[in-house]
C-alpha cells in the first residue's frame, strides 16, 4: 500500500537525517546553506547541499510529501538513476536562479530547502501525466496537472516580483521549475533544443 521507489525513499531519508543533524551539529546549517557568491560564506558544494536543509518541521514535511506524491510516479517511469539526475539538475537550476536574484538585489541571506527540486518534479509530473488531476488545498478544485503547475508558477512569479511572503525563495522555485521543463524538452528533442 505505502511503497516508495528507492531514489525517492533515499531523498526523503537524507532530508530527514539532515534535518535532525541541523539541530545536533553546530554550524552545519551555516556551512551547507546556499549563500550569495559575494557574501564571503559561499562554497561550491552549497549549490546542492542547501536542498537537504529545512527551516522548520512544516517546511520539511510539505517538501517530503511533495517528493512522495509526485516524484514516486516519475521514478517508476524513469528509474532511479534518471530520477536522481533530474532532481539534481532542478536543485542546481534553483540555486543558480537564487544566486542571480541575490546578486541583482544585493540581499545577503542563506537559502535552504528542497522546494526548488520539488518544483522541477511538479513540472515533470505535469509533462509526463498531463491528464492527471490535482486537488490543491486552496482552492480545493480538481484541475489537470499542467494547469495546476502553470497557476502555481504564475503565483510564485507574482510573489517574487511583488516581494510577498518575505523569506520564501520564489525565484529559486521558478529556477527549479524552468530547469525541469528545459531538461525534459531536451530529452524529447523539443524546442529550444534540436531533435535528438
Amino acid at each position: 500500500m505505502f511503497s516508495l521507489p528507492p531514489a525517492i525513499l533515499a531523498l526523503i531519508a537524507a532530508n530527514v537525517l539532515m534535518y535532525l543533524a541541523q539541530g545536533a551539529v553546530p554550524g552545519l546549517s551555516a556551512a551547507l546553506a546556499l549563500w550569495p557568491v559575494g557574501s564571503g560564506a559561499f562554497a561550491p558544494w552549497q549549490l546542492l547541499s542547501y536542498a537537504f536543509l529545512h527551516a522548520g518541521f512544516s517546511h520539511l514535511l510539505f517538501n517530503m510529501l511533495g517528493l512522495w506524491m509526485f516524484g514516486a510516479d516519475l521514478e517508476r517511469v524513469w528509474g532511479a538513476r534518471r530520477m536522481l539526475f533530474f532532481y539534481a539538475v532542478c536543485v542546481l537550476g534553483a540555486a543558480l536562479a537564487q544566486l542571480a536574484v541575490s546578486a541583482a538585489s544585493g540581499m545577503v541571506y542563506p537559502t535552504v530547502g528542497a522546494s526548488g527540486g520539488l518544483f522541477g518534479i511538479l513540472v515533470g509530473f505535469a509533462m509526463l501525466f498531463p491528464t492527471r488531476k490535482i486537488v490543491p488545498l486552496i482552492p480545493p478544485i480538481p484541475m489537470p496537472a499542467p494547469v495546476f503547475v502553470m497557476l502555481y508558477g504564475a503565483l510564485e512569479l507574482l510573489f517574487g516580483v511583488t516581494g510577498s511572503f518575505a523569506g520564501v525563495a520564489h525565484f529559486a522555485h521558478l529556477g527549479g521549475l524552468a530547469a525541469g521543463w528545459l531538461l525534459i524538452r531536451h530529452w524529447r528533442g523539443q524546442p529550444p533544443f534540436g531533435r535528438r
